[in-house]
């Protein structure tokens, strides 16, 4: 009880750190922000597959189902960061920017025969990003005085969840299991519109949304024999979707440069966040423990939820309007091999992995399809070994996104996977002879 007590102070040091996931992404400013991938170190090497995997060594919240199968004498911590440098380009113009995070920690252990406990921190959404645009608008009665108009836009912060699950299974080859998460953050975003004209009015607007709220998600496995070697695992989740009871709220600045006079102006639309339904389904095919390939689906149903939207300056009432969110989904292929995880020699005992993705956008932009969204990654999976354990493993992975819509901004990020998988000898019972 007494490690148990300490693994969740570490967690709880390490929650702060884990809330402060970021991105340099302009399209972080539309609807609850980027989406994260939602994996861990081993699932990323992967590019993110893990609906239908089930590992004796590994924390798999992807489907809470399969915490049934962590090994019986394990506690097991995992934490990951990324680092990345992403290449922006648009109409000719090219810029780089670069981050790194602690992304996720979560840990796992039997708490009885065929149950499995986890917990942990994740991101849910990222919203991060600091750009300006210029513009020449002219005055007086010709309309031949030329002034120029400058743009800045703003916004950072995210949403995420502190989650605890079980993953049970009742007969063999079957696995139910559960994550219950409180689910938070809050976002800030500004656009403040400035003139060379001195006597020129600046507009700012900033808008902000603070959740407090709960996220649930459902899972399933079942494993069946197909061949002497070969097993596969059938898996599926579902998050169902609800209404978060977060305002959308808008403060709006206008400064008179002549008189500098400030009017302040306040806007707020109630319940204006919403949770989709979310559904995926997966499959593994295992051979002899070598082999493992995987693929999963997911469809998260944005469309059928409101945007948040406020008029014009002169009009701020605010409304949920249709037509902006678009139903996301993503397609994940993956494959893990590992020569012999029981030989003695370290190179037969590494994991080599890759995987794809597609994931279509969950958002309009201007009238038209938000960001899609293509990636490949490849990675290893590491043994830790030392004196007293050889169960631990360091997992590194690289990964290349390309993030495009028509006539919007390209980006290319290449990011930088580390996850650290510590696997204790906790609930082994020494004897005496």
């Amino acid at each position: 009880m007494k490690k148990l007590i300490v693994a969740a102070l570490m967690m709880g040091a390490a929650i702060s750190a884990g809330a402060q996931s970021g991105t340099n992404s302009p399209y972080s400013q539309y609807g609850l922000g980027v989406l994260a991938d939602q994996a861990s170190g081993f699932n990323r090497g992967m590019n993110g597959v893990g609906i239908g995997f089930h590992e004796h060594n590994q924390v798999n919240y992807l489907n809470p189902a399969s915490y049934s199968s962590i090994d019986s004498l394990s506690f097991i911590f995992d934490m990951g960061a990324t680092g990345q440098i992403t290449n922006f380009t648009e109409g000719g113009v090219r810029k780089n920017a670069h981050n790194a995070d602690l992304e996720y920690v979560v840990a796992g252990f039997r708490a009885a025969k065929n149950l499995g406990i986890s917990f942990g921190i994740l991101p849910f959404s990222t919203i991060g990003y600091n750009y300006t645009t210029s513009s020449t608008v002219f005055k007086g009665d010709d309309m031949n005085e030329p002034v120029s108009s400058v743009i800045t836009h703003s916004g950072s912060g995210g949403l995420h969840q502190i989650y605890l699950g079980a993953g049970w299974s009742p007969i063999k080859g079957l696995s139910v299991g559960a994550n219950l998460s409180y689910f938070w953050g809050t976002y800030e975003r500004s656009t403040s519109v400035s003139f060379t004209e001195t006597y020129a009015k600046t507009t700012s607007r900033v808008y902000s949304t603070n959740v407090h709220n709960y996220k649930l998600d459902l899972g399933v496995q079942y494993t069946l024999k197909a061949l002497d070697k070969d097993w596969v695992t059938l898996g599926a989740t579902f998050s169902p979707g609800h209404n978060l009871k977060a305002d959308a709220d808008l403060a709006q600045y206008s400064v008179n440069s002549s008189t500098n006079v400030t009017d302040t102006a306040t806007s707020s639309i109630a319940n204006a966040h919403k949770l989709p339904d979310m559904f995926g389904v997966g499959a593994m095919w295992n051979h002899n423990n070598q082999l493992k390939v995987g693929f999963d689906w997911t469809l998260q149903k944005w469309g059928s939820i409101g945007y948040p939207s406020f008029a014009n300056e002169d009009n701020l009432k605010g409304s949920l309007i249709d037509g902006i969110y678009k139903d996301r989904k993503k397609y994940n292929l993956g494959i893990d091999f590992v020569p012999d995880e029981r030989k003695r020699s370290y190179f037969k005992r590494v994991h080599y992995r890759m995987g794809f993705s597609y994931a279509s956008p969950y958002l309009s932009v201007n009238g038209n399809d938000g960001p899609s969204e293509y990636s490949l990654t490849a990675g290893f999976g590491f043994p830790i070994t030392n004196s007293y354990n050889n169960r631990s493993q360091l997992n590194i992975s690289g990964q290349w996104v390309r993030t495009s819509a028509p006539g919007l901004i390209k980006e290319n990020t290449f990011r930088i996977n580390i996850g650290f998988t510590f696997n204790e000898n906790w609930f082994a019972k020494w004897k005496v002879q």
